[in-house]
């Protein structure tokens, strides 16, 4: 990916472990979860309802979402339980002179 593909989030420690920040595009929503220090990204919408899942809990690796209780692999973006089966997009996440960033096209 080039350059200009990467958004800056923000500085790595505004995001504790278990926290997220959102960065919107024209096209969607990224949500970047710092899961015990490492940093995933995905596309903040539930793949069984179409709406956010920021909001819901956090449980470890895992987001519930806040409607139906769909769990998502934060990691991977892997649905895991129903009512969703559809997988999460995920992004490209990369630390740069202590920012997270995130790439999208």
């Amino acid at each position: 990916m080039s350059t200009e593909n990467w958004l800056d989030v923000a500085a790595v420690d505004e995001i504790p472990p278990g926290e997220f920040e959102i960065v919107e595009t024209d096209d969607f929503v990224v949500a970047v979860f710092n899961v015990d220090g490492e940093f995933h990204a995905i596309e903040d919408i539930c793949t069984h309802d179409g709406e956010e899942l920021t909001g819901g809990p956090v449980d470890g690796d895992q987001i519930v979402c806040p409607r139906h209780g769909a769990r998502f692999c934060l990691r991977t973006g892997k649905a895991l339980t129903p009512p969703a089966y559809e997988d999460l997009p995920t992004f490209p996440v990369r630390i740069l002179d202590g920012r997270v960033q995130v790439a999208v096209e």
